[in-house]
């Protein structure tokens, strides 16, 4: 009895978040700015969890991404869907966070050289250690932004097939030559081009034809099937870091 009262709020919140919806799309911007106030939390939240680290409103430039991508889904979101606003609101946020990171990536790509050396009067480089320094700095952030948009991008692909980062950190399989087994079974899976378009299209196994490809049981992939997925993706998308971590 006691959890009636608790699921009874929680059904007066979605109805009560439903109506300032629709209240800001019929232009109303005092529901606007409603919402954003009160979802701060969430957008920093969610903008914490797709980037790894924690992020902080007013210090942080992925949180004004992530505040201008939940007003984006507000505008975008589609009032008569049955999916819930805030999962939509969470995907357009790390969408734009990956954009956000790409762009970041590549204008750190554009800067030349030069940017990084140090002349005297008489045109001589001086202080060749902190110069060194500062590209193999440089180096590292690339690296590491490269590493988070493919982070980013992998998440959001994880999400088309309802599996979250958290849960496959979970469900991974513990043993090496069960994981060697799993990772048998995507290769041939992508191998296989019919196998490879119905997986990105159904969303799902082709679990009766990938049986005549493989040598693991029905039932293990079965009990792997989201692990198996998880790396077909990976092998099928751009991701060179992630990939070093499976083969």
């Amino acid at each position: 009895m006691g959890i009636l009262p608790f699921r009874r709020k929680k059904a007066d919140e979605t109805t009560d978040l439903h109506q300032l919806l629709t209240r800001s799309r019929c232009g109303d911007e005092e529901a606007r700015n409603k919402i954003l106030r009160d979802y701060i939390p969430f957008v920093a939240k969610s903008a914490s969890q797709a980037t790894g680290r924690y992020i902080r409103r007013g210090q942080d430039d992925e949180f004004s991404v992530a505040l201008t991508a939940f007003n984006e889904a507000i505008e975008r979101y589609d009032l008569d869907r049955g999916t819930s606003f805030l999962a939509f609101a969470d995907t357009v946020i790390k969408r734009r966070l990956i954009d956000y990171f790409r762009s970041k990536q590549a204008n750190q790509r554009d800067l030349p050289f030069s940017d990084f050396e140090v002349e005297d009067e008489e045109s001589n480089i001086i202080n060749y250690v902190e110069v060194q320094k500062s590209v193999e700095q440089h180096q590292k952030q690339l690296e590491t932004d490269s590493r988070r948009d493919e982070i980013l991008r992998f998440t959001a692909m994880l999400m088309d097939f309802e599996i979250s980062m958290e849960e496959l950190v979970d469900i991974s399989p513990k043993h090496q030559d069960a994981r060697e087994n799993a990772m048998e079974v995507a290769k041939a899976l992508v191998s296989q081009p019919e196998l490879r378009d119905y997986l990105l299209t159904k969303k799902s196994l082709p679990l009766k034809a990938l049986m005549n490809h493989v040598a693991v049981s029905r039932k293990t992939i079965e009990r792997q099937r989201k692990y198996i997925i998880a790396v077909s993706l990976i092998l099928i998308g751009d991701f060179d870091m992630l990939q070093d971590y499976i083969t």
